[in-house]
């Protein structure tokens, strides 16, 4: 069976090479890629008689799918997976994995983490003391005893949570599954929205979730609540948010994720919006992460190759 690995994974080459060597060890064939284009073309070239093909977040079309005649299997090196062309792939019966789970801890310490620097101005006020300045008599907001809005309580919105609350916070949770815990308040989206200090996304983009938060949602936060998205971008109507933020009807928001991955276009809405911090896509990019991931790029191939696939989406 022929393995490619399209794009970079964030690791050390010596651990892709110890990944090559394991699966020849094991009768397969084993490719990795160091850059990353995703341009079709070059992907196609790279993966078109491959049986399984990994990827990170390089959009896999059905031109792609469709140039690769042996594939069985998209090895999808990242939590989300609106990327793939999953239509494509059922009609051709091709199975889709992902690598839920790696980036728990590191997606949830970023939201906990752009929270905190937006209650309390650390963006704004650091770049303020290299004029140098002082304080100006500014002063922030303290996390402790706020409530905390949290959409989607799978296992990222769950350890982003259990953070919050660690911090004092009272947690609000809007889900389409709901569980069981005792400091976790399920409630309607719109009464989520209405009473949190703080709302947090943690939900994949679908047709259900597509500009959940859009300009009647925002019109039900607090002039005091501040938005973070580290999820999908496609889930915040990005052009309704920058209105929000610019006639102050909420006072501030983060955002690491997206309608398109970054360079943003210089006319993107958000790039001039006030008390606003813009990431560029690194919820999920830590070290340890990286290392999380590969482990279950590797553990995907091997219940494929014995026909007990993990973490399976088709």
């Amino acid at each position: 069976m022929k393995i490619v690995i399209a794009e970079p994974l964030g690791v050390e080459i010596k651990l892709l090479e110890n990944l090559k060597v394991y699966f020849e060890s094991q009768g397969h064939s084993l490719e990795y890629y160091a850059d990353r284009n995703d341009n079709s073309d070059e992907i196609i070239k790279r993966t078109g008689d491959t049986d399984v093909l990994t990827v990170s977040n390089i959009p896999i079309n059905k031109e792609i799918i469709d140039a690769c005649p042996n594939l069985k299997l998209i090895n999808v090196a990242f939590t989300g997976y609106d990327h793939i062309d999953l239509k494509t792939c059922k009609e051709r019966n091709i199975k889709v994995c992902n690598a839920a789970g790696y980036s728990t801890t590191a997606v949830s310490e970023l939201s906990l983490g752009l929270t905190i620097s937006l209650l309390r101005n650390i963006v704004k006020l650091e770049a303020n003391t290299r004029i140098p300045g002082d304080r100006n008599n500014y002063l922030g907001v303290e996390l402790s005893g706020k409530k905390v809005g949290i959409i989607g309580t799978g296992s990222i919105g769950l350890a982003t949570a259990k953070l919050f609350h660690a911090f004092g916070c009272e947690i609000l949770a809007y889900s389409r599954t709901q569980k069981d815990i005792d400091f976790i308040n399920y409630v309607s989206l719109n009464e989520l929205l209405t009473n949190s200090d703080i709302v947090s996304l943690h939900i994949p983009a679908n047709d259900e979730t597509k500009n959940i938060i859009n300009e009647d949602k925002l019109n039900l936060m607090k002039s005091s609540a501040v938005l973070i998205n580290t999820a999908r971008g496609q889930v915040v109507d990005s052009q309704a948010l920058a209105d929000a933020l610019k006639t102050n009807k909420i006072a501030g928001a983060a955002i690491d994720i997206y309608e398109q991955e970054p360079p943003l276009p210089k006319n993107h809405p958000l790039l001039d919006t006030p008390n606003t911090i813009l990431m560029p896509h690194i919820a999920y990019a830590t070290k340890e992460a990286m290392v999380k991931r590969l482990d279950i790029v590797k553990t995907n191939i091997e219940s494929f190759i014995k026909g007990e696939l993990q973490n399976r989406i088709i």
